[in-house]
């Protein structure tokens, strides 16, 4: 995910934009993501082959947050023999964002292809564009 930072006028230093969501990790081994903003959509896609979508993955709305938790499991024998190199990790995962506003969880779509988890998050930006307000004078 890209994080917007923009340069703050009271201050010198750098600040996330406050209408980008955030990623949090928040344990296990954690499956790569790309979360961006598709017109008023929100749209996470998180890497996670080799795991089933129908047991081993849930995906929640928590107030503001879109959880996505799961785990991936070793299939692996025991019976395995000799030397193996492996990167894969195993064990439960657990992905959150944060979402701009608070949204109904019915709305939300999910689905699986490939091993790429994508979750949208429809109308989730709708009206959170600034609005400028002129300034008067009293003169």
């Amino acid at each position: 995910m890209t994080t917007v930072l923009t340069r703050s006028p009271f201050a010198r230093t750098w600040v996330r934009d406050p209408w980008s969501p955030q990623l949090a990790v928040t344990e296990g081994p954690v499956p790569a993501a790309d979360v961006y903003r598709e017109g008023e959509d929100l749209v996470a896609r998180l890497d996670l082959p080799g795991v089933d979508p129908v047991d081993d993955i849930t995906v929640e709305v928590e107030g503001r947050k879109l959880v996505v938790r799961g785990e991936r499991k070793d299939q692996r024998s025991e019976e395995s023999e000799g030397r193996r190199i492996s990167e894969v990790r195993f064990g439960s995962f657990r992905r959150t964002v944060t979402l701009p506003k608070t949204v109904d969880g019915d709305v939300v779509r999910a689905s699986y292809d490939a091993g790429v988890l994508t979750v949208t998050v429809p109308g989730v930006f709708a009206g959170t564009t600034p609005q400028r307000i002129e300034v008067t004078t009293a003169a």
